[in-house]
């Protein structure tokens, strides 16, 4: 695998751009390594600047649910496009997208389009601190919910994967108003709940932890949440910028049946363009201003190419028969795979899958893996080596242990195959 032009136009991005990226975690650092420039992509499959096709399993972290460059979306970008990319203005199409997600998503009875899952997560934070009048918030450890001042407190994603838990820029009384718990431990919401009682406005949580690697909730770990919510009067906000319209076209909410008062999403709305979107009960969202005191603007936001590529992903969702039965099986038959593979090879690991999320750990110290500091003791280096492995037998994988592979609708029974064959091979020289 020939790389010298991705190597070559990372130092040329180095000097212009902080690390040589625009996101810390495509860095390559925690495999130790030289990103990859990717020139194209269709389908299931990227190719790289020096000509390189891999079979594609990052999907651009998560947004790819229906595969690359599908033509329903292109065809409705275009059109939207020649009409114009930005306006300012109300579009029909932003109620057509609010009133589909509003149709789909169980605890969303109004909804705020923003750009980023990031500023979902501020700005439902926010909503909820003006709800309650409350300022403490509840979040856990290993969760990453974007990279407002409030979350980056034993943070997951790129945080962990750089070894940055905590972030400088962040001040002490952003920092003491936010209180961490423990992913899967309902004791230790109930210790904070006991000992801030009134002051406490929402607990935000991953339903089904997506950036410390795959971490199902436990049973009864939501329901259990929204009853430690309900019990002290503080809001339960649902961060779906991963599981939104992937687990379900209800999400993980729907998943689990358990219904939040606020939910933000990312990712598959856009139909890979950025885009976010936060919502829940009618009477929290209508604090939001122009109706209410809580603030929260954005130049782009519902922007037409954006809502366009969404409304036409999620119709696709919303209306195709068995569409996540389908790809529930695709992604049980890479688990299953993944799991006889350890097994052959004699490589020590655990297969955590919700599902068309997977993680593969490489872990010899736990036989499952249920929370942030199980997750910690995986071994980084070993996972390193397995990420070459793989890109040499054509596997694109996250390049870092601490992140979901994503199936998409993309992936045939091909594109499974050569993922076992090359899985096996990887775990075989390790």
């Amino acid at each position: 695998m020939i790389t010298d032009k991705s190597k070559k136009e990372f130092q040329r991005a180095c000097e212009s751009i902080p690390g040589g990226v625009n996101s810390p975690v495509r860095a390559f650092k925690s495999v130790n390594g030289t990103p990859l420039f990717i020139k194209q992509a269709k389908g299931s499959r990227v190719e790289d600047i020096d000509g390189n096709t891999f079979i594609d399993f990052v999907g651009s972290w998560g947004p790819m649910i229906l595969g690359h460059c599908p033509d329903m979306i292109l065809n409705a970008l275009i059109d939207a496009a020649k009409r114009g990319t930005s306006y300012g203005a109300p579009t029909i199409v932003e109620s057509e997208m609010a009133e589909l997600i509003c149709k789909m998503v169980p605890s969303c009875e109004k909804v705020r389009m923003v750009n980023s899952g990031t500023e979902a997560t501020m700005s439902a934070v926010r909503l909820a601190r003006g709800f309650t009048k409350r300022e403490k918030i509840v979040k856990f450890a290993g969760c990453y919910h974007g990279h407002g001042d409030s979350f980056l407190i034993k943070a997951g994603s790129g945080a962990i994967t750089l070894g940055l838990p905590d972030s400088p820029g962040v001040t002490q009384s952003i920092a003491k108003d936010t209180l961490t718990a423990d992913y899967n431990n309902l004791e230790s919401v109930e210790r904070l709940f006991a000992e801030h009682k009134d002051q406490i406005a929402a607990i935000i949580v991953e339903a089904v932890a997506g950036n410390m690697g795959v971490v199902k909730p436990a049973p009864g770990f939501l329901q259990g949440l929204r009853e430690i919510a309900t019990k002290y009067g503080a809001l339960l906000i649902f961060d779906e910028v991963i599981t939104g319209f992937r687990l379900a076209k209800g999400g993980a909410q729907e998943y689990y049946n358990v219904t939040p008062d606020l939910t933000t999403l990312g990712k598959i709305i856009g139909g890979g363009l950025p885009v976010g979107a936060y919502g829940g009960r009618k009477d929290i969202m209508d604090m939001l201003a122009p109706l209410g005191p809580v603030y929260q603007a954005g130049t782009l936001s519902g922007n037409p190419l954006a809502m366009s590529a969404g409304l036409v992903t999620l119709n696709y969702l919303n209306s195709t028969p068995d569409f996540y039965q389908k790809l529930e099986q695709k992604a049980a038959k890479v688990e299953a795979g993944f799991i006889e593979n350890l097994k052959k090879a004699g490589v020590k690991g655990v297969v955590n899958r919700v599902g068309s999320m997977i993680t593969l750990f490489f872990n010899d110290k736990h036989d499952t893996l249920t929370s942030f500091d199980e997750v910690m003791t995986s071994d980084k280096e070993k996972y390193a080596k397995f990420f070459y492995l793989s890109l040499e037998s054509g596997i694109y994988l996250a390049p870092s242990q601490f992140e979901s592979m994503f199936i998409s609708e993309a992936h045939t029974e091909e594109d499974r195959n050569n993922l076992l064959a090359a899985n096996l091979k990887a775990l075989q020289q390790l």
